[in-house]
């Protein structure tokens, strides 16, 4: 028979209560290892004293892109959640299998983000998709999903979500990075689910798999800080950066793929501005053979690209976004990262 929930309780979590007031770390079961160890999904709950939004903050999806985790537990020592309105859903490793394995992936080689939202029965990753709506999504009104590029790529701190929704964004402009992307929800994705509900979510993407980047870390924390100020869940800050209002959506995006196999060398960097026609890179063989020039596309803004200097045909190389005024948005990354980056190594560890 199933425990009466008290009439105190706002909600529960893997049968533990949540009462205004909660400060709360629950283990959600979600499956064992075949050690026979039970493995659960770390979640922190902030529930205020007053009422407000529900707000889910999720990280390791992708058990890889560990940015996040770092994102959420610096969220987490804020002092401002100490007057939280609503409440705040933590997640910082949601993907808890890829995340001890250092891949992206579940031990069953399926992405979690394209198995929601999930079934009670069936593989690994529709069952954790599953646990997960069910426990944390359905019992939240917004959410903020982070991601970070795949290996060896990485990503300018950007935006994406639905645009075509007033509230999403909303929030999106509240985040307040440069870059964002009117992005279609992916089949079987969290976002996808999320906005099958009514909820409306952000996407973060900033940094690289297995990578901490400082610059996006901060950017993100930022980020999450300035839309749960937007939703009334904290105190707005008394200062408003400017750089709120020089958000920019991008009208597109696409991706630079390599012509030939060989060894790039890269002639732009991440954030930079680039011409139709420009080069990007260039890609030779070890044994000093033709060399083959990656030139860009259009005009634009370099939001993406591959670190690994190893290259095959047809492997992305340069994510390009174009704007109406591509100057401008040049300008607002570059005041961006100036005004994100820490002066020195006490603002890193704050």
């Amino acid at each position: 028979m199933a425990k009466a929930e008290s009439k105190d309780a706002i909600f529960e979590i893997s049968g533990i209560e949540i009462k205004r007031g909660d400060n709360k770390m629950i283990a959600l079961p979600v499956s064992q290892f075949y050690t026979n160890t039970p493995v659960s999904i770390p979640v922190h709950v902030i529930c205020g004293k007053k009422d407000g939004p529900r707000l889910f903050v999720s990280a390791a999806i992708h058990g890889d892109e560990i940015n996040g985790v770092e994102i959420i537990r610096r969220l987490l020592k804020k002092s401002s959640l100490k007057r939280l309105r609503g409440t705040l859903i933590a997640i910082p490793v949601v993907n808890v299998h890829g995340f001890v394995q250092q891949t992206r992936y579940l031990p069953d080689r399926r992405d979690l983000n394209r198995s929601f939202p999930g079934t009670r029965k069936g593989p690994l990753a529709a069952r954790l998709a599953y646990v997960f709506m069910k426990e944390i999504v359905e019992k939240c009104t917004h959410g903020i999903d982070i991601h970070t590029g795949a290996v060896h790529r990485s990503n300018l701190p950007q935006i994406r979500a639905n645009l075509e929704d007033e509230e999403t964004a909303r929030l999106a402009r509240a985040f307040s990075v440069p870059v964002m992307l009117n992005s279609k929800v992916r089949d079987g994705s969290l976002r996808e689910a999320a906005s099958e509900l009514g909820i409306p979510m952000l996407l973060y993407e900033a940094g690289e798999a297995l990578r901490f980047d400082e610059v996006s870390i901060r950017a993100g924390l930022r980020g999450i800080l300035k839309v749960m100020s937007e939703l009334g869940m904290i105190a707005k800050r008394s200062k408003t950066s400017r750089i709120h209002k020089k958000t920019t959506i991008a009208r597109g995006s696409s991706w630079v793929r390599s012509s030939s196999s060989g060894i790039v060398r890269t002639l732009v960097l991440l954030g930079s501005q680039v011409t139709k026609g420009q080069p990007l890179g260039i890609i030779n063989d070890p044994f000093g053979g033709e060399e083959t020039t990656v030139l860009s596309p259009f005009e634009g803004i370099v939001i993406g690209q591959v670190n690994l200097p190893l290259v095959y045909e047809g492997d992305a190389l340069f994510h390009i976004a174009y704007f109406g005024e591509v100057v401008k948005v040049a300008e607002n990354v570059e005041a961006f990262v100036e005004h994100i980056m820490p002066e020195n190594v006490k603002d890193v560890m704050e």
